[in-house]
């Protein structure tokens, strides 16, 4: 996987803490920009983390499924970005609370961050160089939620479903590229 396609991935993977970012900057009176680092940091560390996590498990056993791993890759894409859709196009209202307490913070930083421990075992599978993406990934969430802290605080929720029905988009289209390639019908 090259430098672009961990670009989207990064970028796909942190719209779900874009979605609750911009919840918080929405709740959070009197907006100051260390309430933007605060979350950025929280959501940046915890999207970097879980790959990371996900690919030390996945390197124990990409080996003895290496002649699926490219199948396994996109089902684990596809159900994620999936899912951001699904929950892009619900009803569902969600609660914005304002707090920035590290309970609270760890709480929705793990729950937005499960599904890049996903990604983190298709990693191991794709024999991605781990230290470069989870920084990418790590970074990438920081300043998209940092931005996003500010943009619920200066246009509301308008973004948050759009965000999450791209995220999703991308999640599955890059699961379907690196099985397109594997299975060589893509001539890049």
């Amino acid at each position: 996987m090259g430098f672009a396609g961990l670009l989207f991935l990064a970028v796909g993977l942190s719209m779900d803490a874009f979605a609750v970012s911009v919840c918080k900057g929405l709740s959070i009176r009197g907006l100051m920009p260390r309430h933007a680092v605060i979350v950025g940091l929280w959501f940046g560390a915890f999207q970097a983390l879980m790959p990371a996590v996900g690919w030390l498990l996945g390197a124990s056993f990409a080996d003895k499924i290496a002649a699926v791993d490219h199948w396994i890759a996109f089902v684990l894409l596809a159900l994620i970005g999936g899912n951001m859709i699904r929950e892009a196009l619900g009803k569902e209202e969600e609660d914005c609370d304002p707090s920035l307490a590290p309970l609270t913070m760890l709480l929705l930083a793990v729950a937005t961050s499960i599904d890049a421990l996903a990604v983190g075992v298709t990693f191991a599978f794709l024999r991605v160089d781990i230290l470069p993406a989870v920084t990418l990934i790590g970074v990438c969430t920081f300043l998209i939620s940092a931005v996003g802290v500010k943009v619920g605080n200066v246009f509301g929720t308008r973004y948050k479903s759009k965000a999450e029905l791209f995220g999703g988009a991308v999640l599955i289209l890059i699961g379907l590229k690196i099985l397109l390639e594997h299975l060589g019908l893509l001539p890049f």
